[in-house]
């Protein structure tokens, strides 16, 4: 059984607990607050000894977490084991383990042991795993999805309004949202802690934007699928800062180039495929253009033109000789800042 971390809660609140529960994802901040609301919903349904089995390597010895399960505590109390799993690989081992404790659990409304296991981000490969096949069929699976820029807003003010605080309304608080979460991008946590701090700060009530610039640190943490996102969505002022951000993080340019170069080149293959009259979606799949991406791709490809890609292609190139060394008039001599004009002159084209 698969559930939306929106799900949870109210699965939850139902009060029939399922035995076996695994959550994973790339967002610490969310994993942590599903873990805790299962940890909370278990401890008041009857489970009250905790114990925690952590296989941090593919040798790990698995047969105390099988163990657990066949045997009750010292006094009979019902008790909820978490496995952590902090690489996301468990191994030949690890993964019949998991299968045969899945069997063991299967479907079964929980007894006198409760099950979490914690994973992290996991790639398509683990995803379609046997473990991973057998923990979701067995119990309930929920994936911890990172909240997209475009959401960031929304989500900072529902936790605004979780302690009694609110923006002002109209163009004000509009902006006022946008500002916080351009200050808190990519950096979860940190825009839990902003936003605990205005708590702190202010009294329950409306927020003005000088009272949010006041308080709010500029705490956004960037990464380069982040950044070519932002360039195919053609936000080129978001793009610079992100750049500007990737630079003082001691990200290697190489590794930004690569990633923006890769989706330009499928961005030239996809309209070659559509102007050839090929179906979009099967092109976006042959290119392995998925999530956020694929939105993007989906709305912008079929405006845009082959002979444009293209050119981005080749000034993509003409930047990879600019971070190697080499001198090119039309091109700044430093790789940041000619990576800075290739990501304006890309996401002018796409918001054209």
């Amino acid at each position: 059984m698969r559930l939306e971390l929106e799900q949870l809660e109210a699965h939850l609140q139902q009060g029939a607990l399922r035995s076996l529960y695994t959550l994973y994802g790339a967002e610490p901040l969310l994993l942590q607050e599903a873990a805790d609301a299962l940890r909370r919903a278990a401890y008041q349904a009857g489970y009250g000894q905790r114990q925690v089995c952590t296989m941090a390597s593919a040798n790990d010895d698995w047969s105390p977490v099988l163990a657990s399960h066949a045997s009750l505590s010292l006094f009979g109390d019902r008790q909820l084991i978490e496995v952590r799993i902090p690489g996301g690989k468990p191994g030949k081992v690890g993964s019949v383990a998991l299968q045969q404790l899945a069997e063991q659990l299967a479907g079964a409304a929980a007894g006198d042991t409760l099950t979490l296991v914690l994973l992290p981000r996991l790639d398509a490969t683990q995803t379609k795993s046997a473990w991973m096949a057998a923990l979701e069929h067995s119990g309930v699976v929920v994936r911890v999805n990172p909240v997209a820029r475009a959401a960031l807003p929304a989500w900072l003010a529902k936790r605004l309004a979780q302690q009694g605080q609110r923006v002002a309304p109209g163009d004000e608080g509009e902006r006022s949202l946008q500002w916080l979460a351009a200050c808190v991008e990519g950096n979860l946590l940190a825009a839990h802690q902003e936003v605990q701090k205005l708590a702190l700060l202010y009294p329950e009530g409306t927020l003005s934007l000088a009272q949010i610039e006041a308080a709010v640190a500029d705490v956004a943490r960037f990464d380069p699928f982040g950044l070519s996102v932002a360039v195919l969505a053609g936000e080129a002022e978001r793009a610079e800062r992100m750049l500007q951000g990737l630079e003082a993080e001691g990200v290697s340019p190489v590794l930004v180039h690569f990633v923006l170069a890769e989706d330009l080149r499928s961005c030239a293959q996809v309209c070659k495929s559509l102007s050839q009259g090929r179906a979009l979606p099967a092109v976006l799949r042959e290119q392995r253009i998925w999530g956020e991406k694929e939105r993007l791709m989906g709305r912008m490809a079929p405006r845009l033109n082959l002979a444009q890609t293209l050119r981005w292609v080749r000034q993509a190139h003409e930047v990879d000789g600019v971070i190697k060394g080499l001198r090119l008039p039309a091109w700044p001599a430093q790789p940041w800042l000619a990576l800075r004009q290739l990501a304006r002159q890309v996401a002018q084209g796409c918001r054209a």
